[in-house]
């Protein structure tokens, strides 16, 4: 005799209801809903498991949107009589859990008209994983001690929800108890390990496993690539026989959120291939505008934005920020103001990308009106604004304003500081004149700095001539870039300025010893 899930399943595997969950398995619940609603005009006969994937699918919407969501679909369920189905059922507990908690609990027990156990079954599953993904541990263990009945779901769900609340130790022992296994149940597992950053015992696992699937091998990748380890990500993506749209999502991925934006779009390319072709969705053209920002590639992003009205990819606000953040650092700030007002809902994101755009191109009331506007809607900065607003100061020499903001980071938004935004306040003071300032600021830096740091102060000596400053400094850049070429230009140019020509000589020697040569035509420029 067949089990019920897989007699509903028998009805359930049309076009339809496999585009719908397709949908909202790569995360788009608009996209899903829409089918959904399609299917309904085209007099396809409504399925539970369509269905189910649909309210699995509303809490990604915005919260004024998923309310209502949640509640015509019930009303929807309630009027098709399919509420008493466990899938359906579980999958509204499990909605209501995000949305409404009080809801939730009408929704604990077994739907009417289903099999009592295996209803009851999918029913307690359900209610285990809201108890879990709520942080309350000790409900769930309890529920889980009290299951008259448990599956293979039952323990993945309590391995996982032990991993991800950091309870690596009861999530091992629970692992070894275990009655069966599935490559979920190892799944679990490395997913802990990876998030509690334990990268070689996640890898000592992965390699142990009887069987992997597509989210194994996803799931390491994901975790190298975390972990900045790319090469091995890669190494484990060519290994892979089978490559689906989330292998190939997460290898770019890596690649551009690792700053090998070359590597994600020759990634990219190789999907696209006839022999291969794996059509991409919101995810992959994300993470490939990235890659296109980080080059200032604007001829690339414009294909793909004219490849994306050609596949039909709609084009969600993360697309849009992703777009804005392309066309601000192309310098098309007119175009990229034309897609941030498009924006259904402007977040952190979306405008300290605007603000950071102005910044850079020197557009100091408009990335000023940005962050009051940021501001007005309660929306609080984070450490990529202020690095917009602080660009923006110094592109229009604004010391004292400068000072203020960099002060109100840590002072009133408790934003600590990064390495770039003490690079963009000591090539302000040492453009000012202020050296011996910026000096004492990078002294003063929480963590060590950065080559770039020191690189800005001995520009800023070379502007002002400052032999005795510019030695000091031309020393720690030469410590921490010692191929860096330009490090030492710079100092040739500070000798130079002053005549010392017995120090430009020597200068030279130590560079040809070294093997550094500055070529015909170059020249060393900082950027902000």
């Amino acid at each position: 005799m067949r089990a019920p899930a897989a007699t509903a399943a028998a009805g359930c595997d049309s076009p339809w209801t496999l585009a719908i969950r397709a949908a909202a398995d790569q995360g788009r619940p608009h996209r899903a809903i829409a089918l959904y609603l399609s299917s309904l005009r085209s007099s396809h006969r409504p399925c539970p498991f369509a269905l189910a994937a649909v309210l699995k699918s509303v809490p990604r919407l915005p919260a004024h949107a998923a309310i209502p969501a949640a509640a015509s679909l019930h009303a929807h369920l309630l009027r098709l009589g399919l509420l008493s189905h466990p899938y359906p059922h579980a999958a509204l507990a499990h909605l209501y859990s995000r949305l409404h908690p009080a809801r939730h609990q009408l929704l604990d027990g077994a739907p009417a008209g289903a099999p009592p156990r295996y209803s009851l079954l999918v029913a307690s599953n359900s209610r285990l994983a809201s108890l879990l993904r709520t942080g309350d541990i000790p409900a769930a263990r309890s529920l889980f001690d009290r299951m008259a009945v448990r599956d293979v779901v039952s323990w993945n769900t309590m391995v996982a929800g032990l991993a991800k609340a950091s309870h690596l130790d009861r999530a091992i022992e629970m692992f070894d108890q275990m009655p069966e296994r599935n490559a979920a149940s190892w799944n679990a597992l490395v997913c802990g390990f990876i998030a509690q950053g334990y990268l070689d015992r996640a890898r000592e696992l992965f390699d142990q496993m009887p069987v992997r699937n597509n989210v194994s091998w996803i799931t390491m990748i994901s975790g190298y690539a975390k972990a900045g380890e790319v090469h091995a990500a890669a190494d484990l993506f060519e290994r892979m026989e089978s490559k689906d749209l989330y292998a190939w999502n997460a290898m770019i991925a890596c690649y551009a959120q690792n700053g090998c934006a070359r590597e994600a779009l020759g990634i990219f390319n190789r999907m696209l291939k006839p022999h291969v072709w794996v059509l991409p969705n919101e995810k992959t053209l994300s993470s490939v505008i990235s890659a296109c920002s980080q080059l200032g590639d604007l001829r690339f992003g414009l294909w793909v934005e004219t490849f994306m009205e050609s596949v039909g990819v709609e084009l969600d606000d993360h697309l849009l920020t992703a777009l804005v953040d392309l066309y601000t650092k192309s310098g098309r700030m007119d175009r990229a103001f034309d897609l941030f007002r498009g924006l259904r809902t402007r977040d952190v994101v979306s405008y300290s990308a605007m603000i950071v755009g102005c910044g850079m191109h020197g557009k100091l009331n408009e990335a000023f009106g940005l962050f009051k506007e940021m501001s007005n809607a309660k929306i609080d900065p984070n450490a990529v604004t202020f690095v917009g607003l602080l660009s923006a100061y110094n592109h229009a020499g604004l010391m004292e304003e400068a000072r203020a903001c960099f002060a109100s980071m840590s002072s009133k938004y408790r934003i600590t500081p990064s390495v770039e935004h003490y690079t963009i306040m000591v090539d302000l003071l040492g453009r000012s004149g202020k050296l011996d300032e910026a000096f004492k600021l990078i002294m003063e830096m929480p963590v060590r700095p950065h080559a770039s740091v020191w690189g800005a102060l001995l520009l800023a000596c070379r502007l002002h001539n400052n032999v005795e400053l510019g030695e000091v400094v031309a020393s720690k850049c030469f410590e921490l870039a010692p191929e860096d070429s330009g490090y030492y230009i710079l100092l040739g140019n500070i000798y130079a300025q002053a005549k010392e020509w017995d120090k430009v000589k020597r200068l030279r020697k130590i560079m040809a010893e070294r093997g550094l040569s500055k070529m015909p035509g170059s020249s060393w420029v900082h950027v902000v």
